[in-house]
């Protein structure tokens, strides 16, 4: 440290346990760019297998993000499709949003639920932006019970669940100033409605990057069948029940050919077409 023009001190300095704060000088640029920079090709091959380590590690953590999505859609969709219908008040709305995403444990789950009953024509523009926003503050659940993860270690259950709070804060004030003015003014439909291309095609969708990557491996674990929630929530069918038995097409049993769709209007059976 004491060789170097501004005096700074460098993670494994000979003198570094004997230097005191006040003795320390800023770093320059120079001088960060070759500590970070500037390495021999072992310390290259240990940065090279640590980034490695933290893709494979993050990839497999989003998988399991995915496979708890799809586990508590299994699990609460039949539940949470019961609950959407554009029969509902802006405050019903919210709450319905809420109660929603706490049973599937996504609020993009219920999200795209929403824009596809508002494609569907089941629910109107109106009462979908209520939900939306409900969906947005029940997604606070999720980040509440990861926290609570960390119960092993007070310290960590502390930082946790503050970081958790500031997520919950933030949602409910942004709800809670946007939501009187939409009731108001109706600002965000009016907005939604110009920012509506010319033309649309049916069947349109747009499907994320990070979904692309991860789900060829978690479709193979569990894949969840998201018209169940739709076709309860426009009243298709009555309840969970008319789905079971499960019955696949040519006997092959895999989720293509048993969640295939059936238009009863049309003349095709269950089991054959």
């Amino acid at each position: 440290r004491k060789e170097r023009p501004t005096g700074s001190t460098h993670f494994g300095d000979a003198d570094w346990d004997e230097e005191q704060v006040d003795e320390i000088g800023d770093a320059t640029w120079g001088e960060v760019a070759k500590a970070c920079c500037v390495h021999d090709a072992k310390e290259w091959g240990k940065i090279f297998v640590g980034a490695c380590a933290a893709l494979f590690f993050l990839y497999f953590f989003l998988v399991s993000l995915e496979l708890m999505g799809s586990a508590a859609k299994v699990l609460g969709g039949c539940k949470a499709g019961g609950l959407m219908s554009d029969d509902t008040n802006p405050v019903a709305g919210l709450v319905i949003g809420e109660l929603a995403t706490a049973l599937v444990q996504s609020s993009s789950t219920t999200t795209s639920i929403i824009v596809s009953l508002v494609g569907a024509e089941a629910v109107s523009v109106n009462t979908g932006i209520y939900l939306v926003m409900g969906a947005n503050i029940g997604t606070s659940v999720t980040n509440t019970i990861v926290s609570m993860g960390q119960m092993a270690d007070g310290a960590q259950l502390e930082r946790a669940f503050a970081g958790a709070t500031v997520h919950d804060i933030f949602n409910l004030l942004s709800v809670a100033i946007l939501f009187p003015l939409e009731i108001i003014s109706h600002y965000l439909y009016h907005l939604t409605k110009a920012m509506l291309p010319d033309n649309v095609k049916d069947g349109e969708a747009w499907s994320g990057p990070i979904k692309k990557i991860v789900s060829p491996l978690s479709d193979k674990i569990l894949k969840s069948n998201k018209d169940v929630i739709k076709d309860i929530a426009t009243g298709k069918v009555e309840s969970c029940d008319t789905y079971y038995p499960v019955l696949c097409l040519d006997g092959i049993e895999d989720y293509k050919h048993c969640a295939s769709k059936c238009d009863k209007d049309a003349g095709e059976e269950v089991g054959v077409d």
